[in-house]
């Protein structure tokens, strides 16, 4: 029985990418028809077994609400950095000062380090250029990046998006994770400034 249910929930979990191949392939011809279908058909057959890839256990869970936070944001961050790479490209005074940054998502889900990729790609002035899948992380080359404090506020802008893809489409399982990763977070930076507030009272003399 149980053999059964997870051959149940592989073709479940399959079905979506095969079918996304014969759509894309019907789309590469730019027309519908039983040709192109059944060919298709055959290709997304060869390559799922041919070029087979460990499963993507996609549990989705759809949230409309957050659904359209997130993509009320991402339209807002796409504008925005719109303007900000017009803004450089034009600018007489712009010198380059890109950086590669390295974002360790909270999740461990393909779903969500894949959406969260393409979210941040699509929005002018990132892109990713690698993915380590084990270790759930982002490589991306970002533009005009000076100072520190500008590397940390994108990461922690990337980590924002993160956040509002699981609220939207994560599993219970993901929204459990990253509020639990997140008060851990919350916990070491609180007992970071504790610390740094009782180094400073000692080193000035027990003055606040």
């Amino acid at each position: 029985m149980s053999s059964t249910k997870q051959r149940l929930a592989t073709f479940v979990n399959q079905a979506p990418l095969f079918l996304g191949l014969v759509l894309l392939w019907m789309l590469l011809w730019g027309s519908f028809s039983w040709l192109n279908l059944v060919t298709g058909t055959v290709l997304a057959s060869i390559v799922s077994v041919g070029f087979y890839l460990p499963a993507v256990d996609l549990g989705l869970r759809l949230n409309p609400w957050y659904a359209l936070l997130y993509l009320i944001r991402l339209g807002f961050d796409i504008a925005r950095g719109s303007l900000q790479v017009a803004a450089m490209a034009l600018s007489p005074r712009y010198t380059p000062s890109n950086a590669i940054v390295a974002v360790h998502l909270r999740t461990r889900s393909d779903f969500i380090l894949t959406v969260t990729g393409v979210s941040t790609s699509i929005v002018p002035g990132a892109i990713v250029v690698d993915v380590d899948r084990v270790r759930s992380t982002l490589y991306l080359h970002v533009l005009n990046l000076k100072r520190a404090e500008q590397v940390e506020e994108f990461r922690s802008g990337v980590l924002a998006e993160e956040r509002r893809i699981v609220m939207a489409f994560g599993s219970r399982q993901d929204v459990e994770r990253l509020r639990r990763v997140s008060g851990e977070d919350r916990r070491e930076k609180d007992q970071f400034a504790r610390d740094e507030h009782a180094s400073n009272k000692r080193r000035w003399g027990g003055t606040s």
